[in-house]
């Protein structure tokens, strides 16, 4: 008895399977697609009865506050420049501007080189 059942709800289950899908596929809208082509121009176009806010700057505040005060550091001391010179050894040469007494310097040796030393 079995065997005669089997085959009949096979049939059966098939049957209702197929009525499904030809349902699913009656029942479904058909897809709506549109195309749209245009040109930017970018043209304001206000409604009716509306104008755009006018542009509006205030005025500066009343007061300004003043900048921060500036520090200077003093100057370094440094020895007049009269008299000033580079000792480098077997070199002397003059400085051309003012530096502490010694403080590094250098000379041109006679091959263009430079002779290191310390100010006088």
């Amino acid at each position: 008895m079995t065997n005669d059942l089997s085959p009949r709800l096979r049939r059966l289950s098939g049957l209702a399977a197929l009525c499904v899908m030809v349902l699913g596929l009656l029942s479904t809208a058909p897809a709506h697609a549109r195309i749209f082509f245009g040109v930017g121009v970018p043209l304001p176009y206000y409604a009716p009865g509306y104008y755009p806010p006018p542009v509006y700057y205030p005025p500066p505040p009343v007061y300004y506050a003043p900048p921060p005060p500036v520090v200077y550091t003093p100057p370094q001391a440094a020895a007049p420049a009269y008299g000033q010179s580079c000792n480098a050894g077997a070199y002397v040469c003059p400085l051309d501007r003012p530096m502490a007494p010694g403080s590094s310097c250098y000379c041109l040796g006679n091959g263009g080189g430079r002779v290191g030393g310390r100010v006088n």
